[in-house]
């Protein structure tokens, strides 16, 4: 029997029982905890725990659900791979890892999942062996070390806690200064995990992996590790860290989806709408909607899985090209494919009344009902418009606009394998969003806002949506005066330099003053005045030696008559 179909159907079936169990939690309003003590370090108690809450096996079923339709896609788009054997274990060690973190409550045991998902992204990152991966994998985990930086700090300050299991100190300690530093800590470590400013620059470049990966990395694994991670700390965080995250969160949302209007590369532009809502998601969790970032974060998991999934069917069946130009017209030739594609975008617009509608919505209208800033209306509404804009874009130069690519090249839709992965997910896609409205939030809730703020939203939406659809009609080679004036189209296209800062922008200078030091003092004044000049003056008075010894028999006799005779007027 095929690996892929039976690890699919086991994560299916798990990922069920673990959905049903969920439900009963909830209903319940009970958790279960397992801890094994495995022994005592200076008074510190070494367990192992798992954490059964509605949450964790809520999410434990999204996890292993997304899971189980992308391995069954990845059969058939890995196929005549000869190492598919060696991917499917990769991608079950990166949901394992994933699952360890979901459901543990102490930080040693999420440093095993947190560490795993570090090593084996890397990993899969780099499957495709050629030097844009081996880069691109290598910021990925440096970028992501600097995180397991402060989750180890955390890890060694909660020792003073006598117990790693945070859920027993995380309300009760509440406002405590070494809550406050131990919450920081892991604060910073998880915007590094979800790519927020200024960590953003790895999350394009990991797409360098294989699609399915991509899939589940931008789904429900690798960067909503971070997302879940700060739900689980939400009641420890102060005001002011609150405030750096809602500054962070809010520019990481605006820049990514600048990004994604300016992109051209399929998979690039679905990365930077994962960082978008990765920074609606840590923006409503600073505002304290820890439950709306939650929602949203399963919500977003499924359409986003579904859209990578789409998008990997079209770079298959155009034999590896990425860039939207080149293709259009896809609607006559990959139908299914292309529904699919268009579902996933709508919804990730917030289209009534699809998965992603429910939860946007309620994050706007909850944050319109609030007392926040002119800075965060001004940024939330933005992104929402520049969400819009790049998705009509994508879909008009993917699915209406013109076939750009060869002529004689056929392209259809992609085998049963992939397209059955795929329809697993659209019902959920469609569904689900409604059907977690009424599971999570039981309890009534007015929103209560005026007439602008209550059409702010449709009209930001109509905006953005006539924006997109303008910009895409404009020529190929087409560009504006003003981008030419102020070369916006560079800085804004490639993330405000980000990437430029965490690769070159840190690496150049200081190689290059190692340089300079190297010349001017190893190989300079300290060769002058050092070693190397001490050596040349003991050559040099060798060879003078060397020289009288070899051709001056008479001056030797000479030199010793004269030393006899200095001797004896001497003594």
């Amino acid at each position: 029997m095929n690996i892929c179909f039976v690890y699919s159907l086991v994560f299916l079936i798990v990922g069920v029982f673990s959905f049903l169990i969920s439900l009963s939690l909830m209903s319940s309003m009970y958790s279960i905890i397992l801890s094994i003590e495995l022994g005592s370090f200076n008074s510190c108690s070494v367990e192992m725990t798992l954490l059964f809450d509605w949450m964790s096996t809520l999410f434990t079923g999204f996890v292993l659900l997304i899971s189980s339709m992308v391995i069954f896609y990845s059969n058939e788009y890995m196929e005549g791979d000869i190492n598919i054997n060696r991917f499917i274990m990769l991608v079950m060690m990166f949901v394992v890892s994933m699952l360890l973190l979901i459901l543990s409550p102490n930080l040693i045991s999420i440093l095993l999942g947190w560490d795993g998902l570090g090593l084996v992204s890397y990993c899969l990152v780099i499957y495709y062996q050629n030097v844009k991966s081996f880069n691109a994998g290598m910021l990925t985990v440096l970028t992501n070390r600097l995180g397991d930086v402060a989750f180890l700090l955390s890890i060694g300050w909660m020792m003073n806690f006598g117990s790693w299991n945070y859920v027993y100190f995380v309300e009760c300690m509440k406002g405590s200064l070494e809550m406050e530093l131990i919450s920081g800590m892991m604060l910073f470590a998880a915007m590094t995990k979800s790519a927020q400013i200024p960590f953003s620059s790895w999350l394009p470049a990991a797409m360098a992996a294989p699609t399915p990966v991509s899939s589940l990395v931008h789904s429900s694994t690798l960067v909503t590790a971070g997302v879940y991670l700060m739900i689980r700390f939400s009641m420890s965080l102060g005001s002011t860290m609150c405030l750096v995250l809602l500054f962070f969160s809010g520019l990481t949302m605006f820049m990514a989806g600048l990004g994604a209007s300016y992109e051209y590369d399929l998979k690039k532009i679905i990365a930077l709408s994962t960082l978008s809502q990765l920074g609606l998601m840590m923006s409503v969790l600073s505002m304290g909607g820890y439950m709306l970032a939650f929602y949203h974060l399963l919500t977003h998991a499924l359409f986003k899985a579904l859209l990578f999934m789409c998008a990997g069917c079209m770079i298959h069946s155009l034999s590896n090209f990425q860039d939207i130009r080149l293709m259009g017209g896809l609607i006559n030739q990959m139908p299914l494919t292309c529904t699919c594609f268009v579902i996933c975008n709508l919804s990730l617009c917030g289209l009534p009344f699809l998965s992603g509608f429910y939860s946007k919505d309620l994050i706007l209208e909850s944050m319109s009902m609030g007392s926040v800033g002119f800075y965060v209306y001004l940024i939330y509404y933005l992104s929402t418009g520049l969400t819009v804009a790049y998705t009509a874009r994508l879909i008009y130069y993917v699915v209406y606009g013109d076939f750009n690519f060869l002529p004689n090249h056929l392209v259809a839709d992609s085998g049963y394998g992939m397209l059955k992965g795929m329809m697993g997910l659209i019902f959920f896609v469609v569904f689900m969003g409604s059907v977690l409205s009424w599971v999570m939030f039981i309890e009534f809730y007015l929103i209560c806002l005026p007439f602008i703020f209550k059409m702010m939203t449709i009209l930001v939406t109509l905006m953005g949506g006539w924006l997109g659809v303008e910009i895409s009609k404009f020529s190929l080679s087409y560009q504006p005066k003003s981008m030419i004036l102020i070369g916006s189209s560079y800085y804004f296209g490639s993330m405000w330099n980000m990437p430029y800062i965490s690769t070159f922008g840190i690496n150049f200078y200081p190689l290059d003053l190692g340089k300079n030091l190297y010349e001017g003092f190893d190989q300079g004044w300290s060769e002058f005045y050092g070693g190397q000049n001490f050596f040349s003056c003991v050559m040099q008075s060798s060879q003078l030696l060397q020289f009288l010894h070899k051709n001056n028999l008479k001056l030797f006799m000479f030199l010793m008559v004269m030393w006899m005779i200095i001797m004896l007027i001497t003594y």
